[in-house]
């Protein structure tokens, strides 16, 4: 075996401690060499270990009878009957994607298609939640467009439709992007296929791209670091990976049928750490050991280190676990489909992951495979309150300049140029796509193809301001937005997964945070009965020491039970009541956490609005039994700006107005009170509806009737549709896509 390296320092370079390396060497029992070092400082990365976020992460609720899959694998898998199994998962790829905008984002999608159909699920759907710095910083315009492209750029040659997300623009993530893609898949439940390794002798297939220097450290080292805007991280470029979505849409095909064949007994995706983290969790998993033949690796730069070998994320790439009868048979499907297969590695069952030059050449390098991850670190970091908590939340989030009309005009915008970039229809399975508020797919059997009467509902939602008044409350908050985002497409909750954004572990403010918010979507999800199948936590989100404000961003997935209409939409109809479903604000409600606060009066502290999260239960319930019966005309979420701009919204869409009952001051308008709706019902089915809604314990209140070309909120402000159509369909063209932005 190679040499243990003179000067043991050399981990303080790969970002591991002292302490990690005193933890490494004990369990080695001696010195490890380079190589083994640079495959414990990827493994033991914040990206692939969670050591700071594990401890947090055991309090939530991830079991359920539905649920096949939790936590722990490359993604969850849900039981929705028929025979048929969804896959779900979200990533972030937030550090590669401020880096190098177009690749970041690209090879995000292309990451989490990945981990689809290593489950053996066909993807059938994207959603991109983006957050981006303020629309007048050039640099983050720069990385929007990037972003964007790249989203595009792969998902739409891949051929999987990205049907939904979320763009915000906000001083915090100025520097510090958020890009977080969630994928979803359909697989019979008999295709389901684990990333475990066994059988002594079997053999490790590499498939797909050829390895090379393209994201070497990658997001391992990337996610484990903030930024800092004058050094503009031009030595960290190289770690970017590089993606080629046609190269994936072979390998997508190439594994599924190696699946439905049943030649395949494991499969593990290559994301984070490369071939050291699919060759050690594969083992690992399956209580087996692994030999690694590094000259075996198809490359495509030449004289590659085995460290670079073995660390690489470069992409498109697969590790399945074959029993050898099945070698020729997997060598020609791998040929059909012009993907590239080598035997670089072998089970074995004895617990070793060992590297070696040749299956009988020289051990480069050999530990225990468990070690890589079940060993990692598992830190109890300190945590506590800003300093200043007490005194923020002193502050009255309702002052400020008013001007109504003008504030509303401020508030909308309308994200279709970003989803226009996108393809939404591949597969013709999309019902309700982007600019609603779930998006809602025909669930098709897979096998078949025969449509089965029923509906997948997809959300995806965060917010930041919230989360960063309360953390805790805020969550529980953001969970019932997208729990009811799928309620307003007719779908009640099965699975919720998760993207954890924050900034520094280091900082205790930041642990607070996560804990905080941790808590909140334990509460939240226990009271929606939909378990945490899985996530994703990224952290170090800093820029120049500064971090971002808290962002969990959270992935729902739900079921419409008979799915022979489409659902009502967002558009208003006309001569209509409005009435608002969920709880009722107080004349006195904080102004705490809403975007008018945020952006219009200038104060981002103060409290959250009082919330009751069984209540929200109760009206999302509700609203997807109502809409499942066809008994709204028209329905919307209200949540980021309020009801002002929810009935905006509704009003752009549709070209009709409304004039409401005396909400015609801002705390009426753009209070963000959680776990509400705006649903319009026909006059003659009014006193139906109000009694069902006190039969089930929700709270309705008429507010309004629509028609017009204006919205009236009261008899001091009205805002002509025209004026509003305009406001909110400039910004985003004007500021993106005009290919005159630089860095």
């Amino acid at each position: 075996m190679s040499a243990a390296p003179e000067d043991a320092s050399v981990h303080r370079a790969l970002g591991l401690s002292d302490e990690e390396y005193q933890q490494i060497h004990n369990l080695l029992g001696r010195h490890p060499n380079h190589l083994e070092l640079a495959m414990y400082s990827v493994m033991w990365s914040e990206h692939c270990s969670y050591k700071s976020s594990k401890v947090h992460l055991k309090r939530l609720p991830t079991e359920a009878p539905w649920v096949l899959v939790g936590p722990g694998e490359n993604a969850g898998v849900i039981d929705v009957g028929d025979g048929i199994a969804v896959a779900i998962r979200i990533e972030s790829h937030n550090h590669p994607s401020a880096i190098e905008p177009y690749q970041g984002a690209a090879t995000g999608v292309g990451g989490i298609l990945r981990d689809i159909f290593t489950m053996g699920a066909r993807p059938i759907a994207v959603m991109d939640p983006l957050r981006f710095g303020p629309l007048d910083d050039p640099r983050s315009r720069w990385i929007a467009e990037g972003v964007i492209s790249g989203v595009s750029g792969y998902g739409n040659s891949v051929g999987v439709p990205t049907v939904g997300g979320e763009i915000v623009f906000d001083e915090t993530y100025k520097g510090n992007p958020l890009v977080n893609v969630l994928a979803m898949g359909v697989l019979p439940s008999e295709r389901l296929v684990l990333g475990q390794a066994s059988g002594t002798g079997n053999l490790a297939i590499l498939l797909g791209a050829a390895t090379g220097r393209d994201g070497i450290g990658g997001v391992s080292v990337l996610a484990s670091a903030g930024f800092d805007e004058n050094s503009e991280d031009t030595d960290k470029r190289p770690s970017v990976q590089v993606g080629d979505p046609f190269e994936e849409k072979r390998l997508l095909e190439a594994c599924l049928e190696l699946l439905e064949e049943g030649l395949v007994s494991g499969i593990q995706d290559l994301g984070g750490a490369g071939i050291t983290c699919a060759t050690s969790e594969t083992a690992s998993r399956g209580g087996a050991g692994m030999d690694v033949d590094v000259s075996a690796i198809h490359s495509r730069e030449e004289g590659m280190e085995p460290f670079e070998l073995m660390t690489s994320e470069s992409q498109e790439r697969m590790l399945a676990i074959v029993e050898p009868q099945h070698l020729e048979r997997v060598l020609q499907i791998s040929a059909q489909w012009e993907i590239t297969a080598s035997v670089i590695g072998r089970v074995t069952g004895n617990g070793q992951l060992r590297v070696l030059d040749g299956f009988e050449g020289e051990v480069l390098a050999e530990l225990p495979a468990s070690t890589l991850h079940d060993d990692a670190p598992e830190y109890n970091r300190p945590m506590s309150p800003p300093g200043d908590l007490a005194a923020r939340r002193l502050s009255d989030a309702s002052q400020g300049p008013v001007n109504c009309v003008e504030d509303l005009l401020a508030l909308v915008c309308d994200p279709s140029w970003v989803y226009s970039q996108y393809d939404h229809q591949l597969f013709l399975n999309t019902v309700v796509g982007p600019g609603n508020d779930g998006t809602l797919l025909r669930l098709r059997h897979p096998s078949t193809g025969e449509e089965t009467g029923r509906g997948l509902a997809l959300s995806t939602d965060g917010n930041h301001r919230w989360c960063y008044v309360d953390p805790r409350q805020g969550t529980q908050m953001v969970v019932a937005e997208a729990v009811m985002n799928i309620a307003c497409v007719g779908a009640d909750p099965l699975a919720v997964v998760n993207c954890l954004n924050f900034g520094n572990p280091e900082h205790p403010e930041v642990m607070w945070q996560l804990s905080e918010a941790v808590d909140g979507m334990s509460e939240a999800c226990i009271a929606f009965n939909a378990p945490v199948v899985g996530g994703n936590v990224s952290l170090y989100n800093e820029t120049n020491s500064v971090d971002i404000a808290p962002t969990p961003v959270i992935g729902v997935l739900g079921m419409h039970p008979n799915l022979t209409e489409p659902p009502p939409g967002i558009g208003l109809p006309a001569d209509s009541l409005l009435l608002v479903l969920g709880q009722e604000p107080g004349s006195d409600v904080s102004m705490g956490g809403s975007r008018w606060a945020w952006e219009v009066g200038g104060c981002k502290d103060g409290v959250l609005p009082e919330f009751n999260l069984h209540e929200a239960v109760r009206t999302a319930s509700f609203v997807a039994d109502s809409v499942q019966k066809q008994k709204l005309k028209a329905v919307h979420d209200i949540g980021e700006g309020g009801l002002a701009v929810a009935l905006a919204e509704m009003a752009i869409s549709s070209g009709i107005g409304a004039k409401l009952n005396n909400c015609d001051n801002h705390i009426s308008m753009f209070n963000e009170s959680g776990g509400r709706v705006l649903v319009a019902v026909e006059n003659g089915d009014l006193d139906d509806f109000l009694e069902t809604a006190v039969a089930k314990g929700v709270a309705a209140k008429v507010i309004g009737q629509t028609g017009g070309l204006s919205l009236e909120f009261g008899p001091t402000v009205e805002i002509s549709l025209d004026d509003l159509i305009a406001a909110s369909q400039n910004e985003l063209p004007e500021a993106l896509g005009q290919g005159t932005v630089s860095a």
